[in-house]
């Protein structure tokens, strides 16, 4: 099978949690990003020189540490790497690097051939991002395989994730390939119309109903360390 795409997304699940970390590749120019760096950096670095690869870009979904604790250790390897995150998330982080790239939503990085747009998904934290690229979705902590990420630690917030995932869902093609920043779910992956069909967190209308259901059903669901849901 041919691809036709400008660019390749590999993944490396890492770490006691499940977390999912990304590499893109442009394939043109030998360029790559990497989402939320963290646990065995020697892994991303290893992929990266497998693939003959220089990593230029960081990508910061979020904060939590689950997903940055090995931004240090990425930089020390790959020390013109540009760290970007949204502004609203570089506020609330004291140990925001002074010179990363702090984005808004619907800004464009540039990695070689391909265009990546970054949205802004708040409601796990004041500042999440997701980032779009032909019909992928790399999600974070935002959006899960029949799930979405908790919103009961510091900066949550149930009523603008219902927002986000509205968004999400009105907005993107029903093809969009998503991407989430763990692997909680059945499959490692979904579509966005598998999501709009079956994601329990996808079916509400109501924003009260939607609060009530993410901050309070615990015989219906279960919250894992730093996000989503798994359905008993």
């Amino acid at each position: 099978m041919t691809n036709d795409k400008p660019y390749r997304i590999h993944a490396l699940e890492l770490g006691p949690m499940s977390n999912r970390i990304y590499l893109i590749e442009d394939s043109a120019s030998g360029t790559a990003a990497v989402v939320d760096p963290a646990w065995e950096v020697e892994e991303i670095t290893d992929l990266a020189r497998a693939r003959r690869l220089q990593i230029t870009h960081i990508l910061l979904t979020h904060t939590h540490q689950d997903h940055v604790n090995g931004l240090e250790r990425l930089r020390t390897q790959a020390p013109d790497a540009r760290v970007h995150l949204l502004r609203a998330e570089a506020a609330l982080w004291s140990d925001c690097p002074a010179d990363a790239h702090l984005h808004q939503d619907g800004d464009l990085i540039p990695l070689g051939d391909t265009t990546i747009r970054v949205l802004h998904t708040p409601g796990h934290t004041p500042g999440s991002a997701c980032y779009h690229l032909g019909d992928d979705l790399i999600s974070g902590d935002t959006l899960f395989v029949f799930g979405c990420g908790r919103c009961d630690l510091k900066g949550g917030d149930p009523a603008v994730m219902f927002h986000t995932l509205a968004r999400l869902r009105q907005t993107l093609p029903g093809d969009t390939l998503i991407h989430p920043g763990h692997d909680y779910g059945v499959k490692p992956q979904s579509t966005l119309e598998e999501q709009a069909e079956g994601n329990p967190f996808m079916q509400f209308d109501d924003v009260a109903a939607f609060t009530r259901y993410r901050m309070h059903d615990h015989d219906q669901i279960r919250d894992m360390p730093y996000g989503p849901v798994r359905l008993r």
